[in-house]
C-alpha cells in the first residue's frame, strides 16, 4: 500500500518536495498545503492533487508530511502532526530557537514516531562517495558562498547556508567543539550576510567556514587535510577529488590520487527516499532531529560570538 504524504509549505523548496513525493514509488502525493490560495492550488494542479489551505486539515488522512515552511513557523506546523503519531520531515534549520527544538523532539520522542530534518547535503552523492576516504581530518576549509537571494532573508546567513556545512562537519568529527571564533557582517540586510567562523574541536582538529549571500560567484565546496590525504569536494558539481601520500621503493615518496567516480543524482530525491523509508521500516532516518539541534546549537554559538 502506498505510503500517503502531504507537504506543507510550497515555496521555494517545498515546490520540490512536491515534484519528487509525486514520482515517487511506493508514495501518494494526497495534498500540499499553503497559506498562499494561488500558489496550493498551483503546484497541486501540476502534480494532480488536493491544494489544501490550512494544513492541521491534513491530520488523519496522511501516513507522513514534510515540512516546507519558513523557520519561525517549523515548531507551530510539527508539534500537532507529531502529537497525533504522525512522521514528520521539518526542513532545516529545525526551528528558530533551541528551546523550539526540543519541543520538537519532545514531542517526536513522547508519541514515538519519526522525526527527520531536512540537511539536504547531508544526502549530496559527493559526501556519500567522500566519507570513508574522511578518517582522521587535522583541517577542514569550507566555502558556501552564494548570490544575492530573494528569500531566506528572514533569517542571516549563519541559519540559512553555514548550518549545512556545520551539519556535515559534526558528522564527520567525532569530538566535541571545544572553542569557536566568529566574525559575521551585515552588508545589504539588517542581518549577517556574510560570515566567517573557526571551529576548535576538543580532538585537535580545526575547521574554517566561510558562507555568504553577496558574492558573485556560487561556490559550494568542503576540503579535509589529514595525514598523507587531501579530499576536496565540489558539492555543486558532484564532483570529489582525492590526493594520497604513497611510499614508494624509493627514497622520496609520490602523490597520487585524483578525480572519484560519483554517481550524479539529486541530493533532495535522495533525502526524500531516506524519509520515506524510515517511516515505512520504522527506522531512525539518517539526519534525526538531535542531529538538527547539534547544527542548531553550534550556529547559534556562532551568531552569539558574533
Amino acid at each position: 500500500m502506498a505510503l500517503r504524504v502531504a507537504v506543507i509549505g510550497v515555496g521555494h523548496l517545498g515546490k520540490h518536495h512536491a515534484r519528487i513525493l509525486a514520482s515517487m514509488a511506493g508514495v501518494e502525493l494526497v495534498g500540499v498545503a499553503d497559506t498562499n490560495r494561488e500558489r496550493a492550488a498551483e503546484i497541486a494542479a501540476a502534480h494532480g492533487t488536493r491544494a489544501w489551505f490550512d494544513a492541521h486539515d491534513l491530520i488523519g488522512r496522511v501516513d507522513a508530511v514534510t515540512v516546507a515552511v519558513p523557520t519561525e513557523l517549523h515548531r507551530d506546523v510539527a508539534l500537532p502532526f507529531l502529537r497525533a503519531g504522525v512522521p514528520v520531515l521539518v526542513e532545516k534549520p529545525i526551528a528558530r530557537s533551541l528551546a523550539e527544538a526540543d519541543e520538537v523532539i519532545d514531542a517526536a520522542g513522547d508519541a514515538n514516531v519519526i522525526l527527520a530534518v531536512g540537511h539536504t547535503e547531508r544526502f549530496n552523492p559527493a559526501l556519500a562517495a567522500a566519507r570513508p576516504l574522511v578518517t582522521d581530518p587535522r583541517f577542514i576549509e569550507v566555502h558556501r558562498l552564494g548570490t544575492f537571494p530573494e528569500r531566506s532573508l528572514d533569517i542571516d546567513v549563519v541559519f540559512d547556508l553555514m548550518i549545512h556545512d556545520l551539519d556535515v562537519v559534526l558528522s564527520l568529527v567525532d569530538s566535541d567543539v571545544e572553542s569557536l571564533e566568529a566574525v559575521g557582517v551585515p552588508v545589504i540586510t539588517n542581518r549577517v550576510d556574510i560570515a566567517n567562523a573557526r571551529l576548535r574541536f576538543a580532538n585537535g582538529c580545526i575547521v574554517n567556514l566561510t558562507a555568504s549571500r553577496i558574492s558573485r560567484d556560487r561556490v559550494r565546496k568542503i576540503r579535509f587535510f589529514q595525514p598523507s590525504t587531501y579530499v576536496s569536494i565540489d558539492y555543486a558539481t558532484q564532483k570529489v577529488e582525492v590526493y594520497r601520500l604513497v611510499k614508494g621503493s624509493g627514497p622520496q615518496p609520490s602523490i597520487e590520487g585524483g578525480e572519484l567516480a560519483v554517481p550524479n543524482e539529486e541530493p533532495l530525491k535522495r533525502e526524500l527516499a531516506d524519509f520515506v523509508d524510515a517511516v515505512a521500516r520504522k527506522r531512525a532516518p539518517i539526519v534525526t532531529g538531535e542531529a538538527g539541534r547539534r547544527a542548531l546549537a553550534v550556529a547559534q554559538q556562532i551568531v552569539d560570538k558574533m
